[in-house]
């Protein structure tokens, strides 16, 4: 096995002839005509929908307002922490109050830990983690709300419908074309088959989540670029019935991770008998036999967890990516001809303070008061959706991802350093240091094979095996089916009920030996990838990647790190209830 491993060397590019296609092009099936499209039913889109119904109840404007989403319902797809801050909910619902709103209950007590393998040293809470006057919500019963509401002002929201291309005339966006459903194994249509469809918009507006495709097509196509390039994290999460009531948020860093990587844990009680725990790790790592999925099994062992998860039930269970440049990776604009970006598309993520749903929601506030001056006067031209761009970058998003904007850049260098520089980037509300700290993106971090001279080993818990691979029988990582769990058992667990026969969504590189191969296995959650050894006296005697592409829950580390993610038909992928 080779040392050292650049997973961008192995990267295939952007599909860019599949996303960006001239409006017209031969292939679809019906057409529809809207006054805007939004790509994506999460916390942004839903947002800017609302905010248009409203501008345009005001302005005596009728809007034609489509919202597509790729999950089958509302909310199938959508995953987070999350203690959100109520602020863009009270701006969008004036006359409701905070106890109408989709939450579990208001943040009373909190604490946060730095972990060792079997003991924890309570830490003050950092000022940028303080969540007094928050509340703890689930994500996808926030999104369902959101989309009640939206509905009920007439917004049209088709579910099962992913949008797999941008539909272009010269350099402007007018609209989008869908995924066609029905594929057989190979690609071929089948007896199901169902065409794409046309979507014309005056203006687009794309809300895809974190990694969004066409977010990244749109940026490419018309040189779009950002002063650092985004780096993101990997979260994996579960929600646990249990018996022991939980009273606090929670928050850890320090073990399970190695020294060099960024992240930490939480544990938050959305009901007495309800919590979600997860873990959060950048993918910046070196080690390339991290896995995240079974670091959080090992977190669930340790003294501050067990107590809780023990003699409970894991219910559901979830992973995503989260945008984490911050201030530095942000697109150098946010709109263009017919088109704006928002919310986690746009990386609108603050990583000190934990929050991105709050800022996804504004972002979409914001959207929709440029976009209907732009729609009424049927001129969605650049210089009008850029004021888009203006409401962002003057408001509190702007205001605290600047305040912010390098104390996740200050960790690339270890934990305690960057803890060191990010305490003076909190005192002196971000002066410190002076300049902007450059970083990589994420596939141009040269990864360690396991063994390999100079990586550092992780502390293993309950003298886990050295040597063994993490997670498989033999280890002290084998999952037991109580209390930890395989990837496979997990997949279950997110209602993941894509059929077996769908044709791979996943492009992969080539000529991927097999160090990368176990690399893309430890990075995906899900097991989407496997290694197969060949069979004694098998021709080719090179062990072969295997893509289990019905198992991937679109979290996109793929897309970051390996093969590229684009969309496969309609209803793919989990199926999130609570998360």
């Amino acid at each position: 096995m080779a040392s050292a491993i650049l997973p961008a060397d192995y990267q295939p590019s952007l599909p860019q002839e599949r996303l960006i296609l001239k409006d017209g092009t031969p292939g679809a099936g019906d057409r529809m005509e809207l006054d805007v499209l939004i790509v994506g039913a999460g916390p942004a889109g839903l947002s800017c929908a609302i905010e248009l119904t409203k501008l345009g109840k005001a302005g005596g404007v009728e809007l034609n307002i489509g919202v597509l989403e790729k999950s089958e319902a509302l909310g199938e797809h959508s995953l987070s922490g999350a203690v959100v801050n109520p602020r863009p909910f009270r701006e969008l619902f004036p006359h409701l109050k905070d106890s109408d709103f989709p939450f579990h209950g208001r943040v009373k007590k909190e604490a946060v830990y730095l972990l060792t393998a079997n003991g924890q040293w309570r830490l003050p809470v950092p000022p940028t983690m303080h969540n007094k006057g928050f509340y703890v919500a689930s994500l996808c019963e926030i999104v369902r709300w959101l989309g009640a509401r939206a509905e009920e002002a007439g917004v049209n929201i088709f579910t099962g419908f992913p949008a797999a291309s941008l539909l272009t005339k010269g350099n402007r966006v007018v609209g989008v074309r869908t995924a066609p459903a029905g594929l057989d194994r190979d690609g071929a249509p089948g007896s199901t088959y169902t065409a794409p469809n046309d979507l014309a918009a005056k203006v687009t507006a794309l809300a895809e989540g974190t990694r969004g495709m066409l977010s990244q097509a749109w940026c490419q196509w018309q040189g779009v670029t950002s002063r650092n390039p985004q780096i993101f994290a990997l979260g994996v999460k579960e929600l646990w019935e249990t018996k022991t009531p939980l009273a606090r948020v929670i928050h850890t860093m320090g073990w399970p991770l190695p020294a060099d990587a960024f992240g930490g844990s939480f544990m938050y009680p959305l009901e007495p008998n309800l919590v979600a725990v997860g873990l959060v790790v950048g993918l910046d790592y070196e080690d390339a036999g991290l896995d995240v999925h079974v670091l959080l099994q090992r977190l669930k062992r340790h003294p501050l967890f067990r107590p809780y998860l023990e003699g409970g039930e894991m219910v559901e269970w979830g992973a995503k990516t989260i945008p984490e440049g911050g201030f530095y990776a942000l697109p150098n604009r946010y709109s263009g001809e017919g088109i704006v970006i928002l919310g986690d598309a746009a990386g609108f993520v603050d990583v000190p303070s934990l929050k991105g749903i709050h800022y996804a929601m504004q972002s979409g506030i914001y959207a929709a008061r440029a976009i209907y001056p732009a729609v009424k006067a049927v001129d969605p031209a650049a210089r009008r959706l850029a004021e888009y761009d203006r409401l962002v970058s003057h408001s509190y998003v702007g205001r605290d991802l600047y305040r912010t904007r390098n104390m996740r850049l200050a960790f690339k260098d270890g934990f305690v350093l960057g803890g060191l520089q990010a305490a003076l980037m909190t005192l002196t509300r971000g002066l410190f240091p002076g300049w902007r700290y450059t970083i990589r993106a994420d596939a141009a971090k040269v990864r360690r094979a396991p063994g390999a001279p100079g990586l550092r080993p992780r502390a293993d818990p309950e003298g886990a095996a050295r040597g063994s691979p993490l997670g498989r029988p033999g280890s002290a990582d084998a999952p037991d089916g109580t209390l930890t769990f395989s990837k496979v058992d997990a997949v279950f667990k997110s209602g993941n009920a894509t059929r077996d026969t769908v044709p791979t969504h996943l492009v992969v590189g080539r000529d991927i030996p097999p160090d990368v191969a176990r690399f893309y296995a430890a990075m995906c959650p899900a097991g989407v990838y496997e290694l197969v050894e060949p069979a004694v006296g098998a021709q080719h005697a090179a062990p072969l990647l295997r893509v289990n592409a019905p198992n991937c829950v679109d979290c996109k580390a793929t897309d970051v790190l390996g093969p590229r993610w684009t969309p496969r038909e309609g209803g793919s992928g989990p199926k999130y209830k609570r998360m």
